[in-house]
Order: C-alpha cells, then sequence, then structure tokens
C-alpha cells in the first residue's frame, strides 16, 4: 500500500475503515487466468475519490489533482457500480452494525404507516396537489363549448360545466343548437 502524500480530506477513509471496505471490493484481475492489466493505482485513493465524489458533488473530471486520474475513480466505479459490489457492501455493513448494535442480521419486521403509502380510491391525472396543474378546469369548457354554438347560462355570463350540459342545450342556449 503506498503512503498517502497530499493533505487529508474529510471524506478519506481511516486505516480501520479501509480495511474493513477492502475485503469487501472485487478483486483486480491481473495474476488471474482471465488476465487483466496490472494495478498502477492504489485503490485506497481510488475509493477516497469516489467518496469525495459522492459527498461534494460535481463533474468527475473536476476531481482534484490530488487523486488518481478521473477516467481511473470513474472507470473503477462504474464497474463496480455494475457488478452489484456497492449493493453488496452496503449490505454487509448493515448487517455488521446491525450484529454490533444487538439485533439479528436482517429486519425480522416491517412497518408501514400512512405517510409512507398513499393510495387513492380512483386514480387518474389527479394527485394530492388538488388538481393544481395551472388551469382551471372551465378553461377547457369554454373552448369546447364555443365551437358547439352554446351561449352563457345565467345572468353572470358563465358557461356550462360538464353537469349542466343538457340544461344548457334546452333553456339559454343558442336557438341553432336548441333546434339541434
Amino acid at each position: 500500500m503506498a503512503a498517502m502524500s497530499r493533505k487529508r480530506y474529510p471524506t478519506d477513509l481511516t486505516d480501520a475503515q479501509w480495511e474493513q471496505l477492502d475485503r469487501l471490493l472485487p478483486k483486480p484481475k491481473c495474476g488471474t487466468a482471465k488476465g487483466g492489466h496490472p494495478v498502477v493505482v492504489d485503490r485506497r485513493e481510488v475509493v477516497n475519490a469516489i467518496f469525495y465524489h459522492r459527498r461534494a458533488g460535481g463533474a468527475w473530471r473536476m476531481l482534484p489533482h490530488d487523486f488518481p486520474a478521473w477516467q481511473t475513480v470513474y472507470g473503477l466505479f462504474r464497474d463496480w457500480r455494475l457488478a452489484g459490489a456497492w449493493d453488496q457492501v452496503h449490505a454487509a455493513l448493515r448487517e455488521e452494525v446491525r450484529i454490533e448494535a444487538g439485533y439479528p442480521a436482517t429486519p425480522e419486521t416491517l412497518r408501514v404507516d400512512s405517510q409512507t403509502v398513499k393510495i387513492t380510491h380512483r386514480g387518474g391525472p389527479k394527485g394530492y396537489d388538488g388538481g393544481k396543474k395551472g388551469e382551471r378546469p372551465q378553461a377547457v369548457h369554454r373552448g369546447r363549448f364555443a365551437r358547439v354554438g352554446v351561449g352563457p347560462v345565467g345572468a353572470h355570463g358563465r358557461h356550462p360545466g360538464s353537469g349542466r350540459r343538457a340544461v344548457a342545450a334546452g333553456r339559454g342556449a343558442a336557438p341553432a343548437a336548441a333546434g339541434a
């Protein structure tokens, strides 16, 4: 393992954390029957760079220059993600934390409250925002009924809504629409 010759970042792993994580990450293919390119980068520095990027955000190309090349860091991060290594790391560390806390390795019960799962009796475009999509429902009806020739209903000049279509056709409508 190469000694770090740079200033420590807050996201860098401690020695104990690295020992725990190193055994969970996939080993390089170099020296195996499948071959592979010889390892020339310190894997701990790659993991430190990944954690720095995940915490600080930004583009991969914007990694500080004291980390390995961004192409190497991103390439290993992507390979490990596609291989499911990060999911396995998360599952293993979660189990260890649960056991240390005195709980079983995996949860035995499931709790769901009313704020977690919301359902409606009817599905459709209206959600929990109360249909506030920026358009009033009357605007749709005005345009549709203006083409049919149905005029305003009542003294306030209201156009017929979906519940008043039949009533508007019988009284207060234009003569052409009433006879049709």
